[in-house]
C-alpha cells in the first residue's frame, strides 16, 4: 500500500512538472519572471517565478492560456499548442500595432508613441526581403534616404540634405565616425554586411543631445545579430547564398548560434563578389551616350596598358567589380541575474575597389578617349572593432538599469593613383586608431514610469596617421616589372601625426503629462582637442605647422507628442546639434577635377537649429497609418569649400602630383537653411495585401550669398504593395526621381558632381550652359519568395524591369539595369 502511494504521488507530481511552462525574452533567451499568467474568465491567475516558470495544470486543454508583462506584448496561446511546443514560451518586446515598435535608438527602449522625432525602422524581416547588396543600398529603401555612388563600391547616404560626416553612423551602440571622415562622399556605410544587421534604426533631425558631434542630419544605427541563451544546449546554423545577373554577383554568408544556460555565441562570415555592372540600356531621358563607357583602363590587377583600351559594349562599366569580406563573432554571458556581458567582434576588408567616376574623367569632353587616370584605386578598405558591453539591472534609485561599452576600432584606407602618359604611380595610406568609452543609464522618477530620467558620458580619442610616397613603375616588354625610382608624394593629412579627442555629458528628461501626451527633453555639453602636426612643406606651406584646436558647444532639445485619442498623434521638436571640425576639415590634402584642396587650420564649428512638426492619422483599426514630417533647420557658421584668391582677385594656383590646380579650403560662412519634408504611408488592405510608399522633397540654400547648398537631392520616393498567404509572397515597387536644374547645382563646391551630368554644350564657357543637371527617371521591380519548407526559403527579385538607364544624383556611376537576382535560404 505504501509503494502505491508513492506511485500515485510520483505520478501526479510527474504530469504537474510536465505542465510547467517556462516563459523567456525572445530576444536575448533570458527567464522572464513575474509574468502574470490567466485565462479569458480570470478564473485562474499565476505567476511565473525567478526561473521564469509557472504551472499551467489548472488550465483546460482547448482553454486559451494569456501571458501578460509589463514590458513585454501580450501573449495567447491555447494549451494544447503550448504542449506542442514542449511548454516554452517566448515573449516580445515588439508589438504588432503599427505605433507599438519599440526603439533603441535613443539608448533605451521605447514606443514610438513617445517620441517626438521622426523616426524610421529595419527589421531583420525587411532586411531578408529587400535582399541588398550592400547595406548602403539597404538605406536607401528608406523613407526619406538618398543614397549616392561614386563607384559601384560605396555609398553614401544623405538625410535631409546633408550626408558624410554631417550624418552619424552607429554599430551596436559605437559610433564608427571618426576624424578622417569627409565632407562629400563616404563609403564607410557598406563596411558591414546587410546578412549581419538584426535591424537598422534611423533618427532624421539633429541629434547631438545622445550621440554628440556629427548628427546634424541624422543618425544611422546598425545593430548587429545577437546570440540567445536557451536552458538546453542549442546549435543553430543559417546558409544564405545570392546571385545577381546586372553585376554577375555571388553573395555567400553562413552563421552558427550556440546556445546554452549560461553563455551563449554567434558567429557569421559574409563572402561578396561583384563584378562589372552592366547599366540598363533604355535611354528615355535623351541622352544616348550618357554614362556609356567607350574607353576604359586595363591598368588593373597588375596588367600595363599605356593607352586607354576601347570598350566592346559600352553599357558595360568597366572597373566597378570589387569583394568584400565581412564577419563577426558575438558572445552574450550573463554575469549574475543583474549583469549581463555582450562580446563584439567585427572585420571588414575588401579587395582594391576601383573609384569609376575619376577613372571615367576626360581632360577633353569632346574626346571619350583621353581618360586622365590610368590608375586610381581605393586600396583594401579595412574596419576591425572590438567591443564590451556591461549591461546592469541594479534597481536602484539612482540607477535602473544601464550599459557601460568600452570598443577600440581600427580604421585603414588608402588611394593609389596614376595618370595617362605617366609612369608615377603614387601612395597615400591613413590608418586611425579610435578609442570610445560610453556610459548610458536610465532610471523611472515614478513607479508607474510615466516620468524617466536618462543620462550618460562618452569618451572618444581617434589617433591618425597618414603616409604616402611614390614609386616609378618598371616596364619591361610592355610588362610591369617593380619600381625603378621613388619620389615623394604630399600626405592626405598631417603627415606628422594628428588625434582628435571628444569628451560629453548629457541628460534627457520624458514625462507623461497625461495620458493624451508626452513631454521629451534633453542637454549635452561637448568638448573636443584636436592636434596636428605637418613636416614635410615641399607642397604646402603653413604659416604654423603645429595646430591645437579645441572647442564645446551645449546642444539641446525639446519634443511635445500629443494623441487627442487613438488614431492620431502629432509631434512636435526644437533641437539644436553641431559639429566639431576634424582632421579632415582642418587637414586635408587632394585634387578633384582640377582644385586642390589644402589645409585651413582656422575652421571653426558649424551650429544647426531645427524645428519640425510630425502628423499620423490611423484607420482600419489602426491597421492603416498615414503621416508626414515637415522640418526647417537653420544652419549657422556652416563650414563650405571655396576658392583661395590671390591679392589681384585671381585664383591662387597649387601642385599636386606634378601639375598645378586651384587651391580651395573648407571656409565658414554665414547662415543657410534647409526645408523639407516626407510624406508616407504603411498598412493591411486585407489580412493578404499590405502597402506603403512615400515622398520627400528637400530644398536648401544660402542666406548670405543665395547659392544652392549641396547634397540637397531633387524629389524623390517609392511606393509598393504586398500579398502574402501562406507560404508564398509577392511584391512590386514603384521608384521615382525628379528632375534636378543645372541652376539648382552647387557648382563651386563640386560635390553634386554637376561635371557628371550629360554635356549639352561642351563649347561654353560657362557650367551652367556646359551641363544639364540631373534627369528624372522611374524603375518597376517584381519580388516573391515561397517557404520550401521549415528550413528553406528562395527568393527572387527582377528589378528595373524596363532596363531604364539612370545615375542617381550627384552619383559617379549608374544604378544596375535589368537585374535578376535569386536568393537560397536554409536554417539547420
Amino acid at each position: 500500500m505504501r509503494y502505491l502511494v508513492f506511485g500515485f504521488f510520483f505520478l501526479f507530481y510527474g504530469i504537474n512538472f510536465a505542465q510547467n511552462v517556462q516563459i523567456l525574452d525572445k530576444s536575448t533567451g533570458k527567464f522572464v519572471k513575474d509574468v502574470t499568467v490567466f485565462n479569458d474568465n480570470y478564473t485562474i491567475n499565476v505567476t511565473s517565478n525567478k526561473q521564469g516558470f509557472v504551472n499551467i495544470s489548472q488550465f483546460k486543454e482547448n482553454e486559451t492560456v494569456v501571458f501578460s508583462h509589463l514590458s513585454y506584448a501580450i501573449k495567447r496561446v491555447k494549451k494544447s499548442v503550448l504542449r506542442k511546443k514542449n511548454f516554452v514560451v517566448y515573449l516580445t518586446k515588439q508589438s504588432e500595432e503599427l505605433d507599438e515598435i519599440v526603439l533603441s535608438v535613443f539608448k533605451k527602449e521605447e514606443k514610438t508613441k513617445r517620441i517626438a522625432e521622426q523616426i524610421a525602422v529595419l527589421s531583420t524581416k525587411d532586411i531578408q526581403k529587400v535582399s541588398p547588396q550592400t547595406s548602403a543600398d539597404l538605406l536607401a529603401t528608406v523613407p526619406g534616404i538618398k543614397v549616392q555612388k561614386s563607384q559601384f563600391g560605396g555609398g553614401s547616404p544623405v538625410i535631409r540634405g546633408m550626408e558624410s560626416n554631417r550624418v552619424l553612423l552607429v554599430v551596436d551602440g559605437v559610433r564608427m565616425n571618426n576624424a578622417i571622415y569627409r565632407k562629400g562622399h563616404l563609403q564607410n556605410a557598406i563596411t558591414i554586411s546587410p546578412n549581419l544587421l538584426d535591424k537598422v534604426e534611423v533618427v532624421f533631425g539633429p541629434s547631438s543631445v545622445i550621440y554628440g558631434s556629427d548628427a546634424l542630419g541624422g543618425v544611422i544605427h546598425y545593430y548587429t545579430k545577437t546570440p540567445k541563451l536557451s536552458a538546453e544546449k542549442e546549435i543553430k546554423s543559417h546558409f544564405f547564398s545570392r546571385f545577381s545577373s546586372a553585376n554577375q554577383e555571388v553573395t555567400t554568408n553562413v552563421s552558427a548560434e550556440l546556445s546554452f544556460k549560461k553563455w551563449a555565441s554567434f558567429t557569421s562570415i559574409s563572402y561578396s563578389d561583384f563584378g562589372d555592372l552592366r547599366a540598363g540600356r533604355s535611354r528615355n531621358h535623351g541622352f544616348q551616350d550618357w554614362g556609356k563607357v567607350f574607353f576604359y583602363s586595363e591598368n588593373s590587377n597588375g596588367n600595363f596598358n599605356p593607352n586607354p583600351a576601347e570598350n566592346p559594349d559600352p553599357s558595360l562599366l568597366r572597373n566597378t567589380g570589387f569583394n568584400q569580406t565581412d564577419v563577426l563573432q558575438k558572445f552574450y554571458i550573463p554575469l549574475s541575474k543583474k549583469t549581463d556581458l555582450k562580446i563584439n567582434l567585427q572585420y571588414s576588408t575588401s579587395s582594391d575597389i576601383p573609384r569609376f567616376d575619376r577613372l571615367t574623367e576626360l581632360t577633353d569632353l569632346t574626346d571619350p578617349s583621353s581618360l586622365k587616370f590610368a590608375e586610381w584605386n581605393y586600396g583594401p578598405q579595412n574596419r576591425f572593432l572590438a567591443s564590451t558591453q556591461l549591461l546592469i539591472h541594479p534597481n536602484r534609485n539612482w540607477i535602473e538599469n544601464g550599459a557601460i561599452t568600452l570598443a577600440y576600432q581600427n580604421v585603414q584606407e588608402s588611394r593609389i593613383q596614376r595618370r595617362f602618359g605617366s609612369l608615377n604611380r603614387s601612395y597615400r595610406e591613413e590608418e586611425v586608431d579610435i578609442f570610445n568609452l560610453n556610459g548610458d543609464f536610465f532610471v523611472p522618477l515614478t513607479q508607474d514610469k510615466k516620468r524617466n530620467l536618462s543620462y550618460g558620458f562618452e569618451f572618444s580619442y581617434n589617433d591618425v596617421t597618414s603616409n604616402s610616397f611614390g614609386r616609378s613603375l618598371n616596364i619591361q616588354d610592355g610588362e610591369i616589372d617593380g619600381f625603378s625610382d621613388s619620389f615623394p608624394v604630399q600626405s592626405r593629412y598631417p603627415d606628422g601625426g594628428s588625434n582628435y579627442t571628444s569628451y560629453a555629458a548629457y541628460a534627457g528628461y520624458r514625462q507623461d503629462l497625461g495620458s493624451k501626451s508626452t513631454l521629451n527633453s534633453g542637454i549635452r555639453f561637448t568638448r573636443t582637442h584636436l592636434e596636428a602636426t605637418w613636416i614635410d612643406e615641399t607642397f604646402i606651406q603653413l604659416p604654423n605647422p603645429n595646430l591645437v584646436a579645441n572647442n564645446s558647444a551645449i546642444t539641446a532639445t525639446l519634443g511635445y507628442v500629443h494623441r487627442p485619442n487613438r488614431n492620431w498623434q502629432f509631434n512636435s521638436v526644437l533641437s539644436s546639434g553641431f559639429r566639431s571640425p576634424n582632421i579632415d576639415d582642418v587637414g586635408r590634402v587632394r585634387e578633384k577635377s582640377g582644385n586642390v584642396t589644402i589645409p585651413n587650420i582656422n575652421v571653426q564649428p558649424e551650429f544647426a537649429y531645427n524645428a519640425e512638426v510630425g502628423i499620423q492619422k490611423y484607420f482600419n483599426n489602426r491597421k492603416f497609418r498615414v503621416a508626414g514630417n515637415f522640418y526647417y533647420t537653420l544652419l549657422d557658421n556652416y563650414i563650405q569649400r571655396e576658392f583661395v584668391l590671390n591679392d589681384d582677385g585671381s585664383r591662387q594656383q597649387v601642385e599636386f602630383d606634378g601639375e598645378f590646380g586651384n587651391a580651395v579650403t573648407n571656409q565658414n560662412r554665414g547662415t543657410a537653411y534647409i526645408f523639407g519634408y516626407t510624406l508616407n504611408y504603411l498598412g493591411k488592405l486585407s489580412d493578404t495585401w499590405n502597402t506603403s510608399g512615400f515622398v520627400t522633397y528637400t530644398k536648401g540654400r544660402t542666406y548670405d550669398t543665395d547659392e544652392p547648398l549641396s547634397s540637397i537631392p531633387p524629389l524623390f520616393g517609392q511606393f509598393q504593395v504586398n500579398y502574402k498567404k501562406d507560404k508564398l509572397e509577392l511584391g512590386a515597387d514603384f521608384r521615382f526621381n525628379s528632375k534636378k536644374d543645372i541652376e539648382d547645382f552647387n557648382i563651386p563646391e563640386g560635390i553634386d558632381n554637376h561635371d557628371l551630368t550629360p554635356v549639352v554644350n561642351p563649347n561654353a564657357t560657362n557650367e551652367t550652359d556646359i551641363f544639364f543637371g540631373s534627369p528624372s527617371w522611374m524603375t518597376l521591380g517584381f519580388n516573391g519568395s515561397y517557404v520550401v519548407s521549415n528550413n528553406f526559403t528562395v527568393q527572387a527579385r527582377l528589378d528595373n524591369i524596363f532596363d531604364e538607364h539612370y545615375i542617381e544624383f550627384a552619383s559617379g556611376v549608374a544604378a544596375p539595369g535589368r537585374n535578376l537576382s535569386i536568393s537560397f535560404m536554409a536554417n539547420f
